[in-house]
C-alpha cells in the first residue's frame, strides 16, 4: 500500500474561521457604521456653515435674509438635500421669522436616522445646537 498525502481542509477546520470571521464581522460591523455617520455629521456642518456664510453675504448685500436657495446660489429651493457617499444623508433647510434672522436646520433622512446627534440647529446669531426628532433639545455630547 502506498501512502496518500491528504490536501486541503476538514469540514470542522473550515467551520471554525466561518465562526471566527462571524464574530470579528459582528463586532466592526456596528463600529463602522457609527464612523460612517460620524463622517455624515461632519459633511452637515459643513453644509450648514456654507449656507450660513451665503445668508450673511446676502445680508451684506440686501440689508435683509433670504429663504430662496436660488437667490443664495443654489440649484433649487429648500429643503435641499445633503448627498453623502451617493445617499441622502441629511436634508437642509432654512426658517426665518422676520428678514433680520434665519434658523438653519440640517435634519437626518434614511440611515442617519439612527445617529445620537439628530437634528443639528445653526442660527443668525451663531448658536448652535441639537434637537431631537421630537424638537426638544437633544442633550448628546460630542455632536458639534
Amino acid at each position: 500500500m502506498t501512502n496518500r498525502l491528504q490536501h486541503g481542509f476538514t469540514l470542522v477546520e473550515l467551520m471554525i474561521v466561518v465562526a471566527i470571521v462571524a464574530i470579528l464581522a459582528s463586532i466592526a460591523y456596528p463600529s463602522y457604521t457609527q464612523q460612517v455617520r460620524k463622517g455624515r455629521r461632519v459633511d452637515a456642518k459643513s453644509a450648514i456653515l456654507e449656507l450660513a456664510a451665503r445668508e450673511e453675504k446676502f445680508f451684506a448685500t440686501n440689508n435683509q435674509y433670504s429663504l430662496s436657495g436660488t437667490a443664495l446660489n443654489y440649484g433649487s429651493d429648500f429643503p435641499i438635500s445633503l448627498i453623502t457617499g451617493g445617499n441622502t444623508s441629511y436634508a437642509l433647510n432654512i426658517t426665518q421669522a422676520t428678514v433680520s434672522d434665519y434658523t438653519i436646520t440640517a435634519t437626518p433622512v434614511g440611515d442617519q436616522v439612527a445617529d445620537a446627534c439628530n437634528t443639528f440647529v445653526f442660527n443668525n446669531f451663531g448658536v448652535q445646537s441639537n434637537r431631537t426628532a421630537g424638537g426638544s433639545a437633544n442633550t448628546t455630547t460630542g455632536c458639534w
